[in-house]
C-alpha cells in the first residue's frame, strides 16, 4: 500500500525530455536549461549511477542481427512516507516507510513505429522486470547493478513487443499512420533535494484526537482517520539528453465513516484535505470540527427519507459540480491515440470504465454551451487565495507544462497531449501524468470551467425554481456533494464492491451523489433525501445546461491511476494512496432533464445488538 503513495507526486517529478534518435541526422539541436537554483557541486550518487549506466547502455546495449534501442529512459522515485491511522480515538497504525522505485523504458524502432503503445497477449518475462525496488541508501554500485539487469530485461521485452506489434499490424487492412512517439527538446535541470521536515508535531496524538470526536456518534459503525505525510524526489535520465531531479512534498488527511439506516441501507460519508507540506495541516481541533460535521451529516442521512425516481432540473452546487466534471470530462480531454491491442475485449473494458472519448475528431465544433471556456493550467498555483493541488512545472515525460485552452465560447479548440500523438494533434503540451512510474496518459491538472454568461447565485436559484414550476414539479433536486468511494469506503473490499457495481453503468452516465436535497418550489424549503443515483448523464447533457453560476470554488481530488482507471470516468475516485493530485475550479451548474433513480437494492440486516458505549 505504501508503494502506491509514490503516484500522487509524479506529476511534478519529471522534466522536459527530448526528441532525437542518437544516430539520426534529423536530431533537433539540444536546448539545456539552467537548474532552478544554484548550489554547490552536487555529490548525488543516484544521479551519477543513472548517468553512467545510461552511457554504457547507449554504447553497448545490442544483440547481433537485431535493431538497437533508439530511446532509453531511467526514472527513479525516492520516497519518505509516514502514514498514521486512528479510529474512535485509538491508534490503529503508525508506519514510517522509506523506499525507492525505478523504472526502465527501452524502445526499439523509431519515432514513427516503435515497440510501445501495444497490448499483446504475451511478452518476454525474465527474472527481473524493468520496474522494481532498489536500495534506499543511494549506493552507487548497487543501483548500477539493478539498472543493468532491468535495462537488459526492458530491451528484450521491447524486441518481443515490436515483433508482435509488426505481426499484428501486418494483419490489418489499414494500419494506423500516426507516429508512436513525438519529438521534443532535452532539458537538464537538477534541483536541490528536499529533505523531509516532519515538524515537531506529534502526528499519532493528532490522529487520535481527530478521530475521537466520532465517539459522540454511537450510531456510527466504523471509521478510519488517515494522515499521510509524503516526501518524494524524482530522477529522470534519458538517452536523448534529459537529466532531471525534482523534489516535492504533500500532506493529506482522509477520513471515512459508515453506518446503516433503520431499514438496513448502508450509508457513508467522508472528509478529505490536501496541502503541500505537513506543517500546513490544520491543528487537531480544526480537523475534529470538520470530521464532526461529516458525522452530523451522516446521522442526518440515516434519518432522511428515500428519494423517489425523478426526472427534471437539477442544481449542482460548486463542490458537486467540480466532482461531476472530474468524472465526465477527463475521458474526452485526452488527444492521444489509444493503444493497439491483440485482445478482443480490450476496447470493451475501456468502454465499460467510461474511458471512451466523445471529443476526438470534433475540433472546431460546439461541445459545451455558448459562453463556456474550459482551460487546463498546470502552472496555476492558486485561485482566489486557495492553493491548487494540480500544479507542476514539467510532466512525467519531461515536457514543459503548458496552459491549454480546450474550449472557447463552447467550441472545442484543443486537447491534452502527451508524447503519444493522436488523430487531432501530434505534439505534447506537457500533460503526461502517471502513478507509480506506470505508463503515462494525458490527464488534467488544474481544470477551470468558466462562463461569460454566469449568473449570480440568487438569479441562478430563481431560474432553478422557475424551471421546476414550468415542468409542473412540486419539488426539484439540488446536489451539494458527490460521493467518492475511494475515500468513503472503510476497507478495500467495500471500495471494490462499490466500483464493481458502478462500473456497469458509468459508461451510460451513472453517477453517485452523496448529499441530495429536495427543494420545494412553493417556499424554497430543503429536505435531505438518500439513496439516489444519477442515470444517463453524459457530456451531451452539458451542451444545453440551463445556467452557470458565478460562485466558482476549488474542488481538490486525487485521480486514481490504478487498474487502468486514469483517463476514465472511474479515474475520479482516488485517494492519497496512489492518486494524482488534481483540481477542478467550477461554479454551480443548472442542468435540465436529469434522471435520478431511487434506491432499488437489497438492504443488509442491521446488527442485532446496539453498539457498545464509547464514552
Amino acid at each position: 500500500m505504501m508503494a502506491m503513495l509514490a503516484a500522487l507526486l509524479l506529476p511534478a517529478a519529471a522534466a522536459p525530455a527530448a526528441a532525437a534518435r542518437a544516430n539520426d541526422t534529423s536530431t533537433p539541436s539540444r536546448a539545456v536549461s539552467q537548474p532552478q537554483q544554484n548550489s554547490a557541486p552536487d555529490n548525488d550518487q543516484t544521479l551519477r549511477a543513472l548517468h553512467d549506466e545510461m552511457e554504457r547502455s547507449r554504447a553497448r546495449l545490442s544483440i547481433p542481427g537485431v535493431e538497437r534501442p533508439f530511446f532509453i529512459e531511467y526514472h527513479l522515485l525516492d520516497l519518505d512516507v509516514r502514514a498514521v491511522t486512528a479510529s474512535f480515538g485509538a491508534l490503529l497504525s503508525s508506519t514510517p516507510t522509506r523506499v525507492r522505485y525505478m523504472n526502465v523504458d527501452v524502445r526499439v524502432g523509431d519515432y514513427h513505429l516503435d515497440s510501445s503503445n501495444f497490448v499483446s497477449e504475451d511478452g518476454f518475462q525474465g527474472f527481473l522486470g524493468p520496474s522494481g525496488q532498489v536500495g534506499i541508501d543511494r549506493d552507487y554500485n548497487s543501483l548500477r547493478q539493478d539498472l543493468w539487469l532491468a535495462t537488459d530485461q526492458a530491451f528484450k521485452s521491447a524486441l518481443t513487443q515490436k515483433s508482435l506489434k509488426d505481426a499484428f499490424l501486418g494483419s490489418l487492412t489499414k494500419p494506423p499512420e500516426i507516429d508512436d512517439f513525438s519529438q521534443t527538446v532535452p532539458v537538464v535541470a537538477v534541483d536541490p533535494r528536499l529533505e523531509p521536515d516532519w515538524t515537531s508535531r506529534k502526528w499519532e496524538d493528532e490522529a487520535r484526537t481527530a478521530s475521537a470526536v466520532l465517539r459522540s456518534f454511537p450510531q456510527i459503525y466504523g471509521t478510519r482517520v488517515n494522515y499521510y505525510l509524503i516526501y518524494v524526489t524524482s530522477y529522470l535520465v534519458t538517452s536523448e539528453g534529459t537529466t532531471m531531479r525534482t523534489s516535492r512534498s504533500l500532506a493529506a488527511i482522509e477520513a471515512a465513516l459508515d453506518t446503516q439506516a433503520d431499514d438496513g441501507m448502508s450509508l457513508h460519508n467522508f472528509f478529505s484535505l490536501y496541502v503541500e507540506k505537513p506543517a500546513d495541516l490544520p491543528d487537531p481541533a480544526t480537523v475534529s470540527k470538520s470530521i464532526a460535521q461529516a458525522g452530523t451529516e451522516l446521522m442526518q442521512l440515516r434519518a432522511a427519507p428515500l428519494v423517489p425516481d425523478y426526472t427534471g432540473p437539477v442544481l449542482f452546487d460548486p463542490p458537486a459540480a467540480g466532482a461531476i466534471l472530474s468524472q465526465m470530462l477527463p475521458p474526452s480531454l485526452s488527444g492521444a491515440r489509444p493503444p493497439l491491442s491483440m485482445l478482443p475485449a480490450f476496447d470493451q473494458i475501456i468502454e465499460r470504465m467510461g474511458g471512451r472519448s466523445e471529443w476526438n475528431g470534433r475540433i472546431g465544433t460546439r461541445v459545451l454551451p455558448q459562453g463556456v471556456t474550459l482551460v487546463d493550467d498546470p502552472k496555476a498555483t492558486e485561485f482566489q487565495g486557495q492553493p491548487l493541488l494540480g500544479n507542476y512545472a514539467v510532466d512525467d515525460e519531461g515536457v514543459t507544462a503548458q496552459r491549454v485552452e480546450l474550449v472557447q465560447n463552447g467550441v472545442l479548440k484543443n486537447l491534452l497531449m502527451s508524447r503519444r500523438p493522436g488523430p487531432d494533434f501530434l505534439n505534447s503540451n506537457g500533460h503526461a501524468r502517471s502513478a507509480l512510474l506506470s505508463d503515462t496518459k494525458p490527464l488534467n491538472s488544474n481544470l477551470f470551467f468558466q462562463s461569460s454568461d454566469a449568473l449570480g447565485i440568487a438569479a441562478l436559484r430563481k431560474k432553478f425554481t422557475d424551471a421546476c414550476h414550468e415542468d409542473g414539479h412540486e419539488w426539484c433536486i439540488e446536489i451539494k456533494r458527490m460521493d467518492n468511494p475511494a475515500l468513503s469506503s472503510i476497507n478495500q473490499q467495500d471500495f471494490s464492491d462499490y466500483i464493481g457495481a458502478l462500473a456497469g453503468g458509468i459508461a451510460g452516465g451513472e453517477h453517485a451523489p452523496l448529499l441530495v436535497y429536495r427543494v420545494y418550489v412553493a417556499d424554497g424549503r430543503e429536505e435531505l433525501v438518500r439513496g439516489g443515483r444519477i442515470d444517463g448523464l453524459t457530456l451531451r447533457s452539458l451542451r444545453n445546461m440551463l445556467g452557470v453560476g458565478d460562485d466558482a470554488s476549488v474542488y481538490s481530488y486525487m485521480q486514481n491511476a490504478g487498474g487502468g482507471f486514469a483517463g476514465t470516468a472511474l479515474g475520479a475516485f482516488g485517494s492519497a494512496q496512489g492518486g494524482i493530485p488534481s483540481t477542478v475550479i467550477a461554479p454551480s451548474l443548472l442542468l435540465a432533464d436529469v434522471e435520478i433513480r431511487g434506491f432499488h437494492g437489497e438492504p443488509r440486516r442491521v446488527p442485532l445488538v446496539p453498539a457498545p458505549p464509547l464514552r
